[in-house]
């Protein structure tokens, strides 16, 4: 029988790495050519610049130094544990917090990949981040309500420093350390603003850069979902609203043009918001997104598994989600996917069609009719699936 699959994203789980070290490399040329142009900026503050604006300079001059030895120390942290050990007990967590309150963008950014590198220790979720760690944690300072404060839409959203305070987020979730904590703060309302905010801005504009912040945002969002305390500080409440599938699906689209790799990030999202609310469901099939849905299986089999998921997701909530799904334009992709040769596909399909067969009888005979029987014939050897084949096959003759 199918069950209700609400799946966790690791920073490893996704082909978004490659993504990563190339932002990463974007990231090291941008710093060389600050770093050039600060110099350069500087030399000129202290030739031309006139007394009465010392006090400016010496502002700007002090940031700049700042978006350099946080930089400095970011890549130390990931390079050393030595460091780390020596850093944490010295303070470091309070001191970045101090930084966070900077007005320099340029330091923000910086501090936002310092954090990250921190986030990303082997030993982060047991020295790091817990709040019982007292000065050298995380959770026990303010930097996770400032971090979300800079991920709040608007005309003060930067794009830099939201990308490396989303990605910071993201460690944090991902340590499973104390997310009722962040969903209490809101989390899930901050980040849902901001997908909404990415839909638009992805309709306005065909900026590459934008998937950046997309990923971190969606993995955040759907590994919130997975707590059990969302349901008990209201969390799904945050995130109630078809605003918000509408808004995934132009990012879906977005990506299946422009990033097909981000796919399954998305889709993760959306089995994760319809697993356990017919609400997400309903609102999947008001704003008659299921053939939006389909068009995505073409692209690989991982996509296919999770389309399919999401379709059981719906189906599930049993006879009037099942009769709003078929047929339409489901059973032709159905057969289409019967004849897949990955195992796992094919597996999802029959699933799916045990579902509808279950809350939709007269699906049995539309399936027969369109040469269901032998599609599911040519799986009945494999031993995977044969159990699976012979049921439906069961009912089918039944009919």
């Amino acid at each position: 029988m199918w069950s209700r699959r609400q799946g966790r994203l690791r920073p490893t789980v996704c082909a978004v790495e490659e993504l990563r070290r190339r932002r990463r490399e974007q990231e090291a040329a941008l710093r060389k050519a600050r770093r050039e142009q600060q110099l350069v900026s500087k030399r000129l503050l202290r030739e031309d610049a006139p007394e009465e604006a010392g006090e400016g300079c010496v502002a700007a001059i002090l940031g700049e130094a700042e978006e350099l030895c946080l930089y400095t120390l970011g890549n130390l942290i990931v390079e050393s544990e030595a460091v780390r050990r020596q850093l944490l007990p010295q303070g470091i967590v309070p001191a970045l917090a101090a930084c966070i309150q900077s007005p320099h963008v340029a330091v923000l950014e910086a501090l936002g990949y310092a954090l990250s590198q921190l986030l990303q220790a082997k030993e982060a979720p047991e020295k790091i981040i817990p709040p019982a760690s007292a000065s050298s944690s995380i959770l026990a300072s303010t930097l996770p309500q400032h971090m979300l404060q800079m991920l709040q839409p608007g005309p003060k959203l930067n794009p830099g420093v939201a990308v490396e305070f989303a990605w910071c987020l993201h460690y944090i979730i991902c340590s499973q350390v104390s997310n009722p904590l962040l969903i209490g703060h809101g989390a899930l309302s901050t980040l849902g603003l901001l997908l909404l905010d990415l839909a638009g801005a992805v309709q306005r504009t065909e900026d590459a850069g934008l998937e950046l912040l997309a990923c971190p945002v969606l993995r955040c969002l759907s590994n919130l979902l997975t707590e059990a305390a969302v349901e008990t500080v209201g969390g799904q409440m945050q995130l109630r609203d078809e605003r918000v599938v509408a808004a995934l699906f132009i990012l879906l689209q977005f990506f299946f043009q422009k990033q097909p790799s981000l796919l399954p990030e998305g889709l993760w999202l959306l089995n994760n918001l319809t697993a356990n609310s017919p609400s997400f469901c309903t609102s999947l099939l008001s704003l008659d997104l299921i053939k939006s849905l389909l068009q995505l299986l073409p692209v690989s089999n991982v996509v296919s598994v999770m389309v399919l998921t999401v379709l059981c997701n719906v189906a599930e909530k049993g006879p009037a989600y099942c009769q709003r799904l078929w047929p339409g334009p489901l059973l032709p992709a159905l057969l289409h996917t019967l004849a897949f040769s990955d195992t796992e596909v094919v597996g999802q399909s029959l699933e799916l069609l045990h579902l509808l067969f279950l809350y939709q009888p007269e699906a049995v005979q539309v399936f027969l009719q369109q040469s269901g029987l032998q599609a599911l014939e040519r799986h009945q050897e494999e031993a995977q699936l044969q159990d699976r084949v012979y049921a439906l096959q069961q009912t089918a003759l039944q009919w």
